[in-house]
């Protein structure tokens, strides 16, 4: 039986969706109209209960963007340093703290920042079971999201730095109360379209069949 999609270019597509950062054109304005494309098949994700509770705050106004990336930029030279002695181990993890820190420079001069929210916010006490189903909610329309664009030759990176801020932003972007952010995208078309595979483990190496075995995964 033959696959319903072209595997060589889905698996293209998934395995080259990179988290662009330096690559992203700051000197090339997005579409209105691509973005609602966008979200449209972000649409299409599947939401606890079927709630649909996706909202899209997008943030073209200039003097909006250099507000909310002055705050971006204090939060991440504060948090990037312990963060980056603490998790770099290979020059792999240094090359994405070196993209990093570039963009907490960089930030206001991206064209489109997308903070995706979803409706409902925690208690004081949240249980597991709430917080996998809120963010349940929303990650698979991200991600949808985040595959059109790169389809349409755009790029994008999910942060979510600026949650330490999150009330910040809120009053600066008029968020309602109701609403849990969840992320921030800087998007913008990309500086050629060629990205390759990052290099990963193995599948077998994390990967466990039926029990949990000390010894490591084994089939």
């Amino acid at each position: 039986m033959s696959a319903p999609f072209d595997l060589l270019e889905t698996d293209r597509l998934l395995s080259t969706t990179r988290a662009v950062r330096r690559r992203l054109d700051l000197e090339r304005s997005v579409e209105r109209e691509l973005l609602l494309e966008c979200i449209s098949l972000a649409q299409q994700a599947p939401t606890a209960s079927n709630t649909q509770s996706w909202r899209w705050m997008i943030v073209t106004d200039a003097q909006l963007r250099a507000q909310l990336a002055g705050l971006y930029r204090e939060i991440s030279e504060q948090a990037l340093p312990g963060a980056r002695k603490h998790f770099a181990r290979d020059a792999q993890t240094e090359r994405v703290y070196d993209s990093a820190e570039w963009l907490g420079q960089h930030l206001h001069e991206v064209p489109v920042l997308v903070i995706p929210c979803v409706e409902n916010r925690f208690g004081p006490s949240p249980d597991a079971a709430g917080a996998a189903s809120l963010y349940g909610s929303i990650f698979p329309a991200i991600w949808s999201f985040q595959l059109a664009l790169r389809s349409r030759g755009l790029g994008s990176t999910l942060t979510t730095i600026h949650l330490y801020r999150a009330d910040e932003v809120a009053k600066l972007l008029g968020i309602p109360e109701s609403m849990t952010q969840v992320a921030l995208l800087p998007v913008a078309y990309t500086r050629g379209t060629a990205f390759k595979p990052a290099r990963r483990p193995p599948p077998e190496s994390i990967t466990h069949w039926n029990r949990w075995q000390d010894e490591g995964p084994v089939a």
